[in-house]
């Protein structure tokens, strides 16, 4: 006979020796596994029908159904069916504005099970509350675990940071963990919360589940491997707006060309010297290092880096060419993406244009979006704020200014835009100041659209 039980994020056996990939602890004279290794251990006693007790789990089941009657549209259903096939695990990688939350509380009401719900950012913590709560809160009690609440239910929202806090105090409770935006979960930090869920189904959600540090190599350890995706593409003109994507060439003036060589050869100088390469975060992050502790032209190298950037993100064409854009689509609802606060500052005491950074007040923010969606601002001009994890209204427009090389950050900006709207085409803007390194930037973000 072989019991199982749960303690402190790992699994425990006693009496007979288990399967695999329990070990010997010779402290505390036990069998010991990590706790994701539960269904595997579960599935291998039942097939080979060694007498066991199972009292690790303590999942409930849940009597769910929807009180919102909307029905799965096709590639919905195709992405649920995929998911079963591959044993009630696996990553479904959707756009944005395609219905990823959809597809996970159809899953929760068919399995029933007590369901745990991990996502980025507070935002998304209340969204997905108020999504479960209008779903569901006829017949289930919608737990919190993050933002100043400490709520354990058996259909519960938590944020990454709390789960890696807690996953070993209630690792046992919940038999589905759906993981939105699982991007983020092969970060160092990130990944242990896994290892220490008893959970036998798991349902990973994203636009994007590629990762510059090729962390998503993890993914199919982690989570699943992917079982169903489809692109912006695919769906658009069906089930999401058809877009088009518009490359705006613009040239620096006479002044901020000699400026921007200036600065230039600074910068490439004490790369050469130093011998790096700029061709990820990584290598950027490595310069900033190496910069920042180098007692020769180091601050130089990184006031001359600051500058390039200012440059070619605030060329003063630029700023002509976002004048006639917005005049153009006055009628239309307008996104205005660029990178820095600095700069989305700058941009909106220049056109009167309502801007969101990360300092913006959660108050303030929700009344330029409220505003936004009813119509009284036709425009707002953001940073990196609202690439994720924030529910922006419809929009037919997007301009990126400026944004960084990665491709998940491309596909957020558009996912933005591709809600339906009536048959009306989106249109992505993207101003590319020529003879710059902005120019390989869009060619990085842009590849997969090529």
């Amino acid at each position: 006979m072989i019991e199982l039980f749960y303690e402190s994020g790992t699994l425990v056996a006693s009496g007979d020796r288990p399967p695999e990939p329990f070990v010997w602890d010779k402290r505390t004279r036990q069998w010991r596994a990590p706790a994701s290794a539960y269904r595997q251990s579960v599935l291998a006693l039942r097939e080979s029908d060694t007498p066991h007790e199972d009292h690790a789990a303590r999942f409930e089941k849940l009597s769910l159904e929807s009180r919102i009657s909307m029905e799965p549209r096709p590639y919905q259903r195709e992405a649920l069916a995929a998911w079963r096939r591959n044993g009630l695990r696996g990553v479904v990688v959707l756009p944005t504005g395609a219905g990823k939350t959809a597809v996970a509380v159809n899953a929760m009401e068919r399995l029933g099970r007590s369901t745990l719900v991990v996502v980025p950012t507070l935002a998304l913590l209340k969204q997905w509350y108020s999504v479960l709560s209008d779903a569901f809160g006829g017949s289930a009690t919608i737990g919190l675990l993050g933002g100043g609440y400490h709520e354990i239910t058996p259909l519960t929202v938590t944020t990454y940071d709390s789960a890696y806090i807690h996953a070993e105090r209630y690792g046992n409770l919940f038999a589905l963990v759906v993981y939105d935006e699982v991007h983020h979960l092969p970060a160092e930090k990130y990944a242990v919360i896994p290892q220490m869920l008893i959970s036998p189904y798991t349902l990973g959600l994203t636009a994007t589940p590629e990762r510059p540090d090729g962390g998503h190599a993890l993914l199919p350890e982690l989570v699943g491997k992917v079982i169903y995706r489809r692109s912006a593409e695919d769906l658009a003109g069906s089930y999401l707006a058809p877009y088009e994507l518009v490359r705006i060439p613009v040239e620096l003036t006479a002044h901020e060309r000699f400026e921007y060589a200036q600065a230039d050869a600074v910068y490439r100088d004490f790369l050469r010297k130093h011998q790096l390469r700029m061709r990820s975060p990584e290598d950027w992050q490595r310069f900033i290092l190496v910069a920042s502790t180098s007692h020769s032209g180091g601050r130089e190298a990184l006031l001359a880096a600051r500058r390039r950037r200012e440059i070619q993100n605030l060329a003063m064409r630029k700023g002509v060419t976002l004048e006639n854009l917005l005049k153009k689509h006055w009628d239309d609802r307008c996104i205005v993406f660029t990178k820095s606060v600095e700069e989305v500052y700058a941009l909106s005491q220049r056109f009167l244009i309502p801007g969101i950074t990360y300092e913006t007040p959660a108050r303030e923010r929700k009344e330029i979006l409220d505003r936004f969606r009813e119509g009284r601002y036709r425009a707002i001009i953001a940073s990196d704020v609202l690439n994720e994890g924030v529910d922006v209204p419809d929009a037919g427009v997007a301009i990126i200014l400026a944004g960084s090389a990665s491709h998940r950050e491309y596909v957020q900006r558009l996912g933005r835009i591709l809600r339906p709207r009536d048959g009306k085409r989106a249109v992505l803007y993207e101003l590319v100041t020529t003879a710059t390194g902005e120019e390989f930037t869009s060619r990085r973000r842009r590849e997969v659209f090529a």
